[in-house]
């Protein structure tokens, strides 16, 4: 049995409200799933809904094949990281993992191992109501790294962290699903998605929108363009204009919109013309679930 995340018609309402919709969705191991969606869209929902913390309305999801209520040993099966400030504030960092630790049978070795591993060991005696947001996010990541879990779940682990942290947590992610760990990450942030995740999950109003490899949901959601640089510009695009090219003067070079670079290449070396720039490119991820998501968002600004 595989350590995977499986929902089949999950649904989830509160009251009148319909907050998860019949997802349907396998989160393999051995790469970084980035969970994505608008606020209001159903991630931190069916979080809760994987961890048990809410009952689902229909529908079922497990980890490693069971519902998270009848694992034999959940901190040992799923570590989970869905709220930093989760914390009893008068609680030192060290004795609050131990508290955790206690609970699963795990020793103070461990404890002080978790910690090394998140950079706390220096501040393992401070109380934890001390701690700034970043610090806070450490200390939540060392809990789901408690029992060593083949499954792991963070919910915007990265708020609150500064640049050397948001790089740290990136590799960290990087890591352990190179162990072959399921890892599953939600965030607002696209650029760091970018870098992080391998697949996606895109929620939007409840509905999976996109369940798909990073490049796979590029391809498909983005037309590709080509910057093409060259000493003899005009040359080129009036060459461009004789085969029917749709192009966008750029400063000093050429933007086309419907030509492979492999196509823009040969034609280009037909003419006798020297490129010294051949850019490929798509648009972001950003620019690309902005996109996808427009009709799925709550709370938009109007024009």
């Amino acid at each position: 049995m595989t350590d995977t995340i499986e929902a089949r018609g999950l649904t989830k309402r509160y009251g009148d409200r319909l907050a998860v919709d019949e997802l349907t969705f396998t989160i393999q191991p051995g790469r970084v799933t980035g969970f994505l969606g608008p606020n209001g869209a159903g991630k931190s929902t069916t979080m809760r809904l994987v961890l048990g913390l809410d009952a689902p309305t229909s529908g079922t999801v497990t980890v490693h094949g069971r519902p998270y209520a009848e694992l034999l040993h959940p901190l040992h099966t799923v570590g989970a990281l869905l709220d930093a400030r989760a914390v009893h504030p008068g609680r030192t960092a060290a004795h609050h993992l131990l508290a955790l630790a206690q609970t699963a049978g795990i020793g103070r070795a461990r404890v002080d191992e978790v910690l090394g591993l998140v950079g706390l060991s220096d501040v393992a005696g401070k109380r934890a109501g001390t701690f700034s947001l970043g610090m806070s996010q450490r200390l939540g990541i060392a809990g789901a790294l408690l029992g060593d879990p083949p499954v792991l779940m963070f919910d915007e682990p990265v708020n609150g962290l500064d640049p050397e942290g948001i790089r740290w947590i990136r590799g960290l992610m990087r890591e352990l699903a190179a162990e072959g760990r399921t890892v599953l990450v939600s965030s607002h942030l696209m650029s760091e998605m970018a870098l992080t995740a391998q697949h996606l999950l895109v929620l939007g109003r409840g509905q999976l929108i996109a369940d798909t490899g990073i490049d796979d949901f590029l391809r498909l959601h983005s037309e590709e363009t080509v910057l093409v640089r060259t000493d003899e510009t005009d040359r080129m695009a009036r060459l461009l204009r004789r085969t029917g090219a749709t192009f966008e003067l750029r400063d000093d070079a050429l933007l086309v919109l419907d030509r492979t670079a492999a196509d823009l290449g040969r034609l280009a070396a037909a003419e006798g013309i020297a490129l010294s720039e051949l850019t490929p490119s798509r648009g972001s991820l950003e620019d690309v679930f902005m996109a996808l998501t427009h009709d799925s968002v709550e709370y938009g600004v109007r024009a």
